[in-house]
């Protein structure tokens, strides 16, 4: 296997070997396209709704703030991981040194934190828009949307900090062979010559605080909508009570699903290919999928699209 004989030529210091598909070595230009192919939608579907919604007065409203601020995350989520999968395909080496095996997991948790907090806010946007429609624009003014998103992306610097400088200070054994295509905490943990008891319980304690409670916000808000949808007189303000938080609810769906499976079900060595597939559902594939849920069942962003395309 071609990864397998690049580990003659790095000693144990020098970092990890991310395995990643390397048991398929002879699907690796399959897998360069594919993930090429799924980089370049990131990219493109994620930067249209950053302009679209940035540029159109008619998306001007807190739900395209978060919206927009979601999107620009999946774009750096994706960019940490996708162009070193790429490469690692292209050159047939998985290696990263490991400072960029630290930097790459800072970035990783943080910015997946900081994705489970913005759902919240934008949970509890829907919230207020069909709970307390009367007073939506007094609740979510300007000032408390720019609150909910700063809050997000810095609540999490200084907790995140202190996790990957944990993990990392801990002695590794000889063995650098990571079963993952990005460095995670959980197969990180597995090469340590040490006791990481400690390191779990901070990191179910921060999956407890970052994405438990986050997720038990969301529940709570989609509980009371329901019941205000189900008191709504007509049927059609019913349905466009729904179709306001299904895109929504789908991101949500795909992020936490697969997320909550890989964090919370024990590791084993007959788990490990899953817990990579699983990965891609919420690193890879729902990056993908968000600007199509979102532009695909909102009328507004599509309108928004077509006036772009014209004015061009």
């Amino acid at each position: 296997m071609p990864q397998r004989q690049g580990l003659q030529n790095h000693t144990a210091g020098h970092g990890f070997l991310l395995l990643g598909f390397s048991d398929h070595a002879n699907l690796q230009d399959l897998h360069f396209t594919v993930f090429l192919f799924i980089y370049l939608m990131v990219l493109v579907g994620n930067g249209l709704i950053v302009l679209i919604t940035g540029v159109d007065p008619s998306l001007h409203s807190p739900m395209y703030f978060f919206l927009r601020n979601l999107s620009f995350l999946e774009i750096c989520y994706t960019s940490i991981t996708l162009p070193k999968m790429l490469l690692a395909f292209l050159t047939e080496d998985g290696w990263i040194s490991f400072l960029g095996c630290a930097a790459q997991l800072y970035f990783l948790v943080l910015l997946g934190s900081t994705e489970s907090l913005l759902l919240a806010a934008t949970a509890y946007d829907r919230y207020v828009a069909i709970c307390d429609p009367l007073h939506y624009t007094l609740i979510m003014n300007g000032g408390l949307c720019v609150r909910l998103v700063v809050g997000s992306w810095v609540a999490v610097i200084p907790v995140q900090v202190g996790q990957t400088y944990q993990v990392f200070t801990l002695p590794f054994c000889a063995s650098r062979d990571l079963h993952h295509f990005f460095c995670d905490v959980p197969p990180l943990l597995e090469l340590a010559c040490a006791d990481t008891f400690w390191n779990q319980v901070m990191l179910h304690t921060i999956i407890l605080v970052f994405a438990v409670l986050p997720f038990s916000l969301i529940v709570f808000s989609y509980t009371q909508i329901v019941r205000a949808m189900l008191k709504m007189p007509s049927v059609l303000g019913r349905h466009k009570a729904f179709s306001t938080c299904s895109s929504h609810l789908g991101v949500v769906t795909l992020f936490y699903g697969s997320a909550m499976v890989v964090y919370f079900k024990r590791r084993s060595t007959d788990s490990a290919d899953t817990d990579k597939y699983l990965a891609l559902s919420y690193t890879i594939v729902t990056p993908m999928l968000n600007p199509v849920i979102y532009s695909l069942k909102n009328k507004e962003v599509r309108l928004a699209l077509k006036r772009l395309l014209l004015r061009k």
